[in-house]
């Protein structure tokens, strides 16, 4: 049975990912969160670098900024996730033309879809942050 490129790096992959959370376990499993400055506490109310009256704070500035912000990044981790799948897409594409076009178009999209993104966050943070002073 010959194994494949794609099946050793998926599965180097899994083992990564899978090693990443036996890394995390023991703090998850705890009920434990790691604060800011680097201890431990029961929950983020607890640490003592935050401010406590910036917890609940119910200004439609923060809400908005962080709305858009979650937004953005969701585009952002897209954007990098279509790169990625171009480069697999070429290092799979074994020199026919049809394939390393298409390949070619999907990172060239990828990296139009990260810089608006980056763009946007620029934008939004910038109008934000001059109409809610």
């Amino acid at each position: 049975m010959k194994i494949t490129n794609k099946v050793k790096t998926l599965a180097a992959g899994g083992l990564g990912v899978v090693a990443m959370g036996l890394q995390a376990a023991p703090t998850f499993a705890a009920g434990k969160v790691r604060c800011p400055d680097g201890s431990e506490a029961k929950d983020l109310t607890n640490c003592n670098n935050i401010p406590k009256n910036n917890l609940n704070s119910n200004d439609l500035m923060t809400t908005l900024n962080t709305i858009i912000n979650v937004i953005i990044g969701i585009i952002g981790f897209v954007a990098v996730m279509v790169i990625i799948l171009g480069g697999v897409q070429y290092t799979t594409s074994a020199g026919d033309s049809g394939k390393v076009k298409k390949a070619k178009d999907t990172i060239m999209y990828g990296i139009i879809g990260l810089v608006v993104a980056l763009m946007a966050y620029s934008i939004v943070n910038f109008i934000l942050s001059n109409v809610f002073k």
